[in-house]
């Protein structure tokens, strides 16, 4: 197992950098420590939450174009991955995998995966990376006999990213294929907002729970004193900017200290946690074609929810 983890010096300093800007905000990888994993994946299940159900079925749909886009003895590369459970579609099906590399900055989470997919595949080696992939990062001492690299990044998390950033990260991808690799993505769609907002503030309050969770991270891990309760989860669509925003709202004007650094939060000011970007598949299209790439394939469900691109490395 290989670990590029950031300390907990690093988390403080991007911690302390979002709250003290006068719109604040915190990094959105760190909803995702293993309770924010859990919980995304029961907000994976619930009615509202379309995406995931949506891209299953696309990737049911089309099972056999999307296997036949993954080039034989490539090695699988998916960046958080999380339980990976799409992912076992293409373990399960694909002929001639050289090996599966997850990615996940949720450590123990990723681990207790890793085991639980050794125990189904057997024979397909399996080297799990503890990283934030958000930034650069190396995958070495692979030691497999390979010819192609396919990067899988499902879900449409590109839409956690600024499209500039997003950008970039396709860049980043592009350098990990290496010659005529590939990348199989989630993108998804703008559609009526009314679906969208549904979506991030479900009925049973999962989606509230995932975003307070980072609170009570920064509490174990960074010596905070956030009382939860005076935060109340909200989430809306910024049609202008083409997004879903998630926000923590203060409940009443407070101070919060983190270790030992004080944060002053007005009564209804917010906490900005994470963005979720929709796009137009010709607007994404463009985007991968100047970070080097060019669409081999798209696959849609039939209300244009969500897509699933198969992206060739050509430069």
């Amino acid at each position: 197992m290989e670990s590029t983890t950031q300390t907990s010096e690093q988390m403080r300093e991007e911690v302390l950098q979002g709250l003290k800007k006068s719109y604040k905000t915190l990094p959105c990888k760190y909803l995702y420590d293993e309770r924010g994993s859990e919980l995304f994946d029961q907000i994976c299940e619930i009615e509202e939450y379309y995406p995931t159900r949506t891209e299953l079925k696309i990737m049911e749909d089309n099972l056999d174009e999307i296997l036949k886009s993954i080039p034989a003895n490539s090695i699988l590369i998916e960046l958080g991955s999380g339980s990976s459970l799409k992912t076992r579609l293409l373990l399960d099906n694909h002929p001639n995998l050289a090996g599966y590399v997850p990615v996940d900055i949720s450590e123990d989470f990723l681990l207790e995966t890793a085991e639980t997919l050794r125990s189904r595949y057997t024979n397909l080696p399996i080297h799990p990376v503890v990283a934030d992939y958000t930034h650069p990062f190396e995958i070495t001492d692979l030691q497999l006999p390979h010819d192609h690299i396919v990067v899988y990044y499902p879900g449409s998390t590109i839409g956690n990213f600024l499209p500039a950033e997003a950008e970039t990260f396709l860049k980043q991808i592009h350098g990990i294929c290496e010659h005529d690799g590939g990348l199989l993505i989630g993108v998804d769609l703008k559609k009526d907002p009314e679906v969208l907002e549904a979506a991030y503030n479900d009925s049973k309050g999962i989606t509230a729970a995932f975003n307070k969770n980072i609170l009570t991270r920064l509490n174990r891990e960074l010596n905070a004193d956030f009382n939860i309760d005076d935060f109340q989860h909200q989430s809306v669509y910024n049609k202008a900017l083409g997004r879903v925003e998630m926000h923590l709202i203060s409940g009443k004007e407070q101070d919060v200290c983190i270790d030992d650094e004080m944060i002053h939060f007005k009564k209804g000011e917010s906490i900005h946690t994470e963005n979720s970007y929709k796009y137009e598949l010709g607007m994404f299209e463009e985007m991968a074609v100047s970070a080097g790439f060019t669409t081999d394939a798209l696959w849609t469900d039939e209300k244009e929810y969500f897509s699933v691109l198969y992206l060739r490395r050509i430069e």
